[in-house]
């Protein structure tokens, strides 16, 4: 534990993915660093334990890591050297329509097109063409979304490798509702419905504007990388991104909850937690909480521009969630056979059932046919639950700014249960335990799940790229100096991808290096031009 007045280079506030890997990236540059975390266990919302029967494994929160596994932080941090390792279910996912039809997204790009081209024949074409514009610029693309926006570099290669006219038509069709870009590109509902599912792995709706990006990047990951999970459990990425932190220096105090950045003449200057104890940071504060909460609580309005304290109370969040885990006495009993294999499975409609899903969320009604995202962890690992059994979850949203107690709570997982059982009679008398999670749960297992958010907000197209977490200039970088937002709500947003701490980091060491004083006064003189009122 450490004392009263001790001093690092850089606290690092939550020790969530994305404040892990700021955490490892200074270190790497020699920095002593300090991390300060609320709960019991480090990890955020990327753990795992046994809360439904002995030997069945859950993961918390997160399951599968696309981005993980394309993501220059991750990627670059070499956590497989400190006993991380993966493991891929048979197919990536399945999406299951109300008859029980089935789109298959495999990493075999022949399986998916089959697929697909058994809801229309040319699709299957379609997809092959997809995959291969995907292969063409994937490399610029992904790192221009890890880049700070503008992303001037990446876009620069990106804009040179395609042309012009591809550049503006790619630009298109990731700000288009993804219904529209999945009927422009393909005839059947099949490969429509793999990207208005995926879509929906974020908070928008199959009509949204900009739900087109999140489809077609999850789609086209899945394809190519697959949807990857840690052997043992989501736990494991946390182990190893906490050995290697330790291996260089780097603690970690849990149990240890800050309730206040120390802020003097404009500078953050270090944290002081609930018992009152101080860590002084000699040249950076990292927050890896929600942008509402570092604000508007751990800074306060006093050392914050008018106008910005005036635009965080129209932060929007993403909506709400309910999570349900179960032991299972055997594998799920599908009617559709293509989808156990699968890892990752969608239930709950078409594209129009879709869309009413999402729209009695905007209305503020608890869908009466809830979407269901549902994780098979022992198909994917093995080592998730005893031999012949299985460890499954699956999650559905429901709307904010309602009591969810623990009645409610219950009926929304009777009903997940009762959507799961129309397309696998007998799945209810396979369970051996179950474990439910409402809003309220969800947040006590991680206070940055506010009312059960587990997006950092909304990925709307309001409220990303340059509008992230409130207008300005989609940095880390705040109005104090060396205090910078590492969370899901700073760009490019949540998922298991380390990219605003990474990014943070990144932009804390430039604000220490020789052009530290110039950087300073051009990020400064930029968010007062923002924030002038």
């Amino acid at each position: 534990m450490t004392q009263p007045g001790d001093t690092a280079d850089a606290v690092v506030i939550g020790s969530g993915p994305n404040g892990l890997v700021a955490a490892n990236l200074l270190a790497d540059a020699g920095w002593s660093v300090v991390v300060l975390e609320a709960a019991d266990e480090p990890g955020g919302s990327v753990r795992s334990g046994e809360v439904t029967a002995p030997g069945f494994r859950t993961d918390f929160c997160s399951a599968f890591y696309p981005l993980s596994a394309v993501s220059p932080f991750m990627t670059g941090l070499g956590l497989e050297q400190n006993g991380l390792s993966w493991r891929h279910a048979p197919d990536v996912l399945a999406h299951v329509l109300p008859d029980d039809r089935t789109a298959v997204l495999s990493r075999d790009v022949d399986r998916t097109a089959e697929s697909v081209a058994r809801f229309a024949p040319e699709d299957g074409d379609a997809w092959r063409s997809e995959f291969r514009m995907w292969r063409h610029i994937r490399d610029d693309l992904v790192e221009a979304l890890f880049q700070p926006f503008p992303p001037i570099r990446a876009a620069g290669r990106l804009f040179r490798r395609m042309g012009t006219p591809d550049a503006l038509r790619l630009a298109r069709r990731l700000v288009m509702p993804v219904r529209a870009l999945g009927g422009e590109l393909f005839a059947g509902e099949g490969a429509r419905l793999l990207y208005a599912g995926n879509a929906l792995h974020s908070d928008l709706g199959p009509d949204t504007a900009g739900s087109a990006i999140f489809g077609w990047l999850l789609a086209m990951l899945g394809q190519d990388v697959g949807f990857p999970a840690p052997v043992g459990g989501a736990g494991e990425i946390t182990a190893a991104l906490v050995r290697r932190l330790r291996e260089r220096g780097g603690r970690i105090d849990c149990g240890r909850r800050v309730d206040r950045v120390l802020i003097a003449r404009g500078t953050a200057v270090g944290v002081r937690d609930t018992t009152g104890e101080h860590v002084r940071a000699r040249k950076a504060v990292l927050a890896d909480v929600p942008a509402p909460s570092l604000y508007l609580e751990l800074v306060g309005a006093q050392h914050l521009p008018s106008r910005m304290v005036d635009d965080l109370t129209r932060f929007h969040w993403d909506d709400s969630t309910v999570k349900v885990d179960w032991a299972l006495s055997g594998p799920v009993p599908w009617t559709a056979a293509d989808v156990a294999g699968a890892g990752t499975v969608h239930l709950g409609g078409d594209l129009n059932g879709l869309a009413r899903f999402s729209s009695q969320l905007s209305c503020g009604q608890t869908p009466e046919d809830p979407f269901l995202l549902l994780g098979q962890m022992t198909t994917t690992d093995p080592s998730r639950s005893p031999r012949g059994t299985e460890s499954v979850w699956a999650y559905t949203h429901v709307p904010r700014g309602r009591k969810w107690d623990a009645s409610r709570v219950q009926r929304a997982a009777d009903r997940i249960e009762q959507t799961i059982e129309k397309h696998a009679p007998g799945f209810a008398s396979k369970v051996i335990a179950r474990h439910v999670a409402g809003p309220e749960e969800l947040q006590r297992h991680n206070i940055s799940l506010v009312e059960g958010a587990i997006n950092g907000g909304t990925a709307a197209i309001h409220q990303q790229l340059v509008f992230r977490p409130t207008p300005g200039l989609s940095r880390p970088d705040t109005p104090v100096d060396r205090l910078y937002l590492a969370s899901a709500s700073a760009h490019p947003g949540g998922a298991v991808h380390g990219g605003p701490g990474g990014t943070a980091a990144h932009v804390a060491l430039l604000r220490n290096g020789v052009a530290g004083g110039t950087y300073a006064t051009l990020i400064r003189s930029v968010l007062n031009a923002i924030n002038h009122d």
